[in-house]
């Protein structure tokens, strides 16, 4: 038997358990992975909730969690390229299909993975920072790409301290980024490149003033609550160059983009983002870890929305 963390309805963060289920056993093409780190993502508790059923649905009793790094414990026919023993970092589900078959499970000791979702670890990336890169990485990976950024743009990013942001504003440094966060994170986003400005009142005005040309290139949005109505129509930001991946209902009022992790799923997108860990050249800040039996108790640090990075756990 191995623990895993499971809810059997929609619901808030009560509906999580940690229960005692079947050691997963590794089908053709898929590795069993012995999880050391999995990140938690804000889209989860989404998902839980059930506001996401149309889009995201959960088949009860239903796992958790996507982000995943560990050992390879066991190997399924046919696959090559790993052995046991091997340090992996992956992903359990991308599609609605992963859903419906309940492949989102990596918040457990153990997990089957299909080979194709892992890569290799760096030994010079922390178990904390791999197991909470691919759902961060990806989509910071896919939204910055989408917005075509060229050296002298200026783009803003909403929630550019969390999860998320802080990411993409790492990745998005070939443009000048105005980092849009509380004042306890100013030195964090200074020392990362980018200009920190603080969310509040006459907003889209100290946005043009922070800009070296007073003009606000793109925008990205990975907090929701009104970022893409003020880029759109306070900013004058060309819609095709807005990319929300927390505000559902702007995608269909402006027509702005909404590319994420989905347009980035790809182990090769992983293994990039791990090498640049590796090297010095991209921080994945860690907020706080969690045992695997605390669940909840990261799940509540996780929806108060003010964290810095990553929260992590440990099983």
């Amino acid at each position: 038997m191995s623990k895993a963390v499971q809810f059997d309805s929609y619901g808030g963060i009560d509906v999580l358990e940690v229960r005692d289920v079947p050691r997963p056993v590794p089908g053709a093409g898929e590795v069993l992975v012995e999880v050391r780190a999995a990140g938690i993502n804000p889209s989860e508790a989404v998902i839980r909730s059930g506001a996401l059923h149309d889009r995201w649905p959960a088949t009860f009793p239903s796992g958790q969690g996507s982000d995943l790094a560990g050992v390879v414990a066991e190997l399924g026919s046919g696959v090559t390229g790993f052995a046991v023993g091997d340090d992996v970092i992956g992903f359990s589900n991308v599609t609605i299909e992963d859903a419906v078959r309940n492949a989102r499970s990596s918040h457990a000791e153990y997990v089957t993975v299909p080979a194709n979702q892992l890569t290799p670890k760096p030994a010079a990336v922390p178990w904390e920072v791999a197991g909470s890169l691919y759902m961060a990485g990806a989509t910071a990976y896919g939204a910055v790409r989408a917005v075509r950024l060229v050296p002298g743009d200026t783009v803003a990013i909403a929630g550019a301290a969390g999860g998320v942001g802080s990411i993409a504003v790492q990745l998005a440094r070939r443009a000048t980024v105005l980092g849009i966060a509380g004042p306890s994170n100013d030195a964090w986003l200074a020392d990362h490149g980018a200009v920190p400005v603080n969310y509040g009142d006459d907003l889209p005005a100290r946005l043009r003033a922070a800009a070296p040309s007073g003009r606000i290139d793109a925008l990205l949005d990975f907090f929701g609550g009104g970022y893409v109505a003020m880029a759109v129509e306070d900013l004058g930001v060309p819609r095709e160059r807005v990319d929300t991946i927390a505000d559902f209902d702007a995608v269909e009022r402006f027509g702005v983009q909404s590319a994420g992790g989905a347009d980035a799923a790809t182990a090769a997108v992983v293994a990039e983002l791990a090498d640049m860990v590796a090297r010095g050249e991209l921080e994945v800040p860690i907020a706080a870890v969690f045992a695997l039996d605390d669940v909840r108790d990261a799940y509540r640090e996780l929806e108060k929305r003010h964290t810095r990075g990553k929260l992590v756990l440990r099983p």
